[in-house]
């Protein structure tokens, strides 16, 4: 479950930036074409905040959707999966341009 990880690295990041201050609200922006799975995420993050400055913090999880843009043609188009093809040409030789995203957006502290 490479989720707790992520979550353990995220409260690392928040609590840093914090200075010591009870965080009220965290705001994520997780990409569509990440492969982290958001009931395991949620699960790692109630558990992992036990104890820590966000432990009454709420978390705001703001999805990006997948978005490609084909070598081929130049067309941009929406993906679902990394290896979808070019919905112009067909082509897999794309560049994904963007929902593999993952950072804290936002904070809110006390």
């Amino acid at each position: 479950m490479h989720e707790l990880s992520i979550v353990m690295g995220i409260i690392d990041v928040v609590t840093e930036y914090a200075q010591g201050a009870p965080v009220k609200e965290v705001t994520l922006d997780i990409g569509c074409l990440t492969t982290i799975e958001l009931f395991a995420f949620d699960m790692a993050w109630k558990q992992a905040i036990k104890g820590t400055l966000l432990e009454s913090a709420t978390l705001d999880i703001n999805r990006i959707e997948g978005k490609a843009l084909c070598l081929e043609c130049g067309e941009e188009f929406a993906i679902n999966e990394v290896y979808d093809a070019c919905t112009g040409c067909g082509s897999h030789l794309i560049q994904i341009a963007q929902g593999k995203e993952l950072k804290v957006r936002s904070l809110i502290i006390y």
